[in-house]
């Protein structure tokens, strides 16, 4: 169904964290467009960005989302915007693999514009 991906698969434009996988598709002065796959059972931290902002659509599954204080779901083809500073996470709680289509925009795009408040992976 998705992309399977190892440590030892990624190619210079995957990153493996303990999700799952992103891989970039495409990259620019002011974006990045990326897919997130999230394994079943797996979240994104909590968190929030100072630079940037992020639209996500659903390609594959579905996700819970947390955006600032409320939680929901999407299912294929929902989006939501987050804007900068808000905080929010990406979650499967479900049974199968879910993918998302991100895109990030704003004057700074940076893996070190990720502010953390909780992870369950210890990466505070």
């Amino acid at each position: 169904m998705g992309i399977e991906l190892t440590e030892e698969t990624a190619g210079n434009k995957n990153c493996v964290r303990p999700w799952g996988f992103y891989r970039v598709i495409a990259q620019g002065k002011n974006y990045a467009a990326k897919i997130l796959h999230v394994n079943v059972g797996q979240k994104l931290s909590v968190q929030s960005h100072k630079y940037r902002s992020e639209h996500w659509v659903i390609a594959c599954g579905k996700a819970k989302v947390l955006l600032n204080d409320k939680e929901f779901e999407l299912e294929v083809g929902q989006s939501v915007d987050i804007h900068v500073n808000a905080i929010h996470s990406l979650a499967n709680p479900f049974g199968e693999e879910l993918e998302v289509l991100e895109l990030q925009m704003g004057e700074t795009i940076s893996e070190d514009d990720i502010i953390r408040y909780s992870d369950i992976y210890g990466r505070i």
